[in-house]
């Protein structure tokens, strides 16, 4: 029988303790998202320096991204076996190795192994699974609202870092960004081990919103044969595939194609680097908002319409694109700005609905359920990672690969609907 008695060990605090898990988290995010702000400042100085193709570092770039999505969902089973504080710990430290080391690389492949495997599994481990399991384990109330903050802590990261890394870029050379992204990644190691906590039981409190203490739950082992479960598990229900096909053209619109190649497609129009990493950290701005305003829409509207009228919104604006890089060349005209500011807010307004369907339809496995859709995110990123420097070889120009994300954008807006309600769907069952 379980020692702890059925309610809490003592009287709540008025600022319940969950509110400071995720801001740790919030932080712990931001230390680690300098990684995510600096490929797309790599592609023009790889090139000039090593002359390798902008297809070769697409590629590592590529498997940086699918490593990252693919990881995630065995993280998450991770978590509960390890505990959150000692997963994301490590996957810190291996973020900060795989980092520095690419200042000492001379060929293509050892991109691929540094960037592309090391700091994607590293990334993968802490992905946005990390936030779902705060979520999921300190929260009851205000779930929404918290997925939304915790996602645009990733933003906040792009917001604090790509200036910074752009400057180093354009005067220091992209060897002191790579240091700088992993020096970042290294100092929130501590915050973490001293300041995070697993469970809300681990401080004798009910989880945020909850009246009822629940002991902590023993560690949960077989960590990737469950992550393999959940997946086979879910596989069977049309959702699942819906929700990971929406997602895959999220992550093909967004990190994979505006986040590795809006500036070097605006730098082919003449656009300073830091100028285009100014627009990249101002969209991260917007982002917060969006995505916040998103858990804040999802507690109360149908999230199945949310993820329709985002997607829509998005293919909408990509399609404007070329023609706003055409006629702004080197200069930032209202056009652009007003675009920057749209697309901003739409970024990442996609995670919020898309993890409620997933706890929905999923309860208990809903991060894990969350790990693989993200796994489809970070796969359909680095897909057009890759895609879209190969068309930039081939062509000369990135205007067939916004085109062709802003299809498939209208393609996720038609895909949100057909989700049937959880009422209308037959319940799945635990194993």
């Amino acid at each position: 029988m379980p020692a702890e008695a059925p309610g809490p060990r003592r009287p709540g605090p008025r600022i319940h303790r969950a509110w400071f898990v995720a801001a740790v988290t919030f932080v712990t995010i931001i230390g680690a998202a300098a990684f995510a702000s600096l490929p797309g400042l790599l592609i023009d100085p790889l090139h000039t320096e090593f002359d390798w193709s902008r297809g070769e570092i697409g590629f590592a770039v590529s498997v940086n991204l699918a490593l990252y999505g693919l990881t995630a969902p065995f993280a998450a089973a991770l978590m509960d076996r390890f505990g959150i504080r000692r997963v994301v710990a490590v996957a810190l430290t291996v973020i900060a190795t795989g980092s520095a080391l690419t200042v000492v690389m001379t060929a293509a492949w050892q991109m691929v192994l540094y960037w592309g495997v090391l700091v994607g599994l590293g990334t993968g481990s802490m992905a946005l699974a990390f936030a779902a399991t705060v979520t999921d384990r300190w929260f009851v109330a205000r779930r929404g609202l918290v997925t939304g903050i915790l996602t645009a802590a990733g933003a906040s990261g792009q917001l604090v870092f790509l200036p910074l890394l752009s400057w180093l870029v354009a005067n220091h050379g992209w060897r002191p960004a790579a240091v700088t992204v992993s020096m970042s990644a290294l100092v929130v190691v501590p915050f973490v081990w001293l300041l995070l906590r697993d469970h809300p039981a681990d401080v004798g409190l009910p989880a945020y919103g909850s009246d009822e203490f629940k002991p902590k739950p023993p560690p949960v082992t077989g960590a990737a044969r469950r992550a393999v479960t959940v997946l086979f598990k879910a596989a069977r229900t049309g959702p699942f595939w819906l929700l990971a096909g929406t997602f895959a053209i999220c992550g093909a619109s967004t990190n994979g194609l505006v986040k590795t190649h809006f500036i070097p497609a605006t730098h082919d129009h003449g656009m300073q680097i830091t100028t285009a990493a100014s627009l990249l950290a101002v969209i991260g701005v917007f982002d917060i908002i969006g995505t916040i305003a998103s858990g804040w829409f999802t507690d109360r509207f149908d999230a199945r319409r949310l993820l329709a009228v985002y997607y829509a919104l998005r293919g909408v604006s990509l399609l404007f694109l070329p023609m706003l890089l055409v006629q702004g060349g080197a200069d930032v005209r209202p056009p652009m700005l007003f675009f920057i500011v749209f697309y901003g807010l739409d970024w990442v307004a996609t995670v919020p609905p898309t993890l409620a369907l997933c706890r929905e339809y999923y309860g208990a496995d809903s991060a894990i359920v969350f790990g693989w859709v993200l796994a489809s995110h970070q796969v359909g990123a680095g897909i057009v990672a890759f895609a879209g420097g190969m068309v930039r070889d081939v062509t000369g120009s990135y205007d067939m690969v916004w085109y062709g994300s802003g299809a498939l954008c209208a393609a996720a807006a038609l895909m949100a609907l057909l989700i049937r309600s959880r009422a209308t769907t037959a319940p799945v069952s635990a194993p």
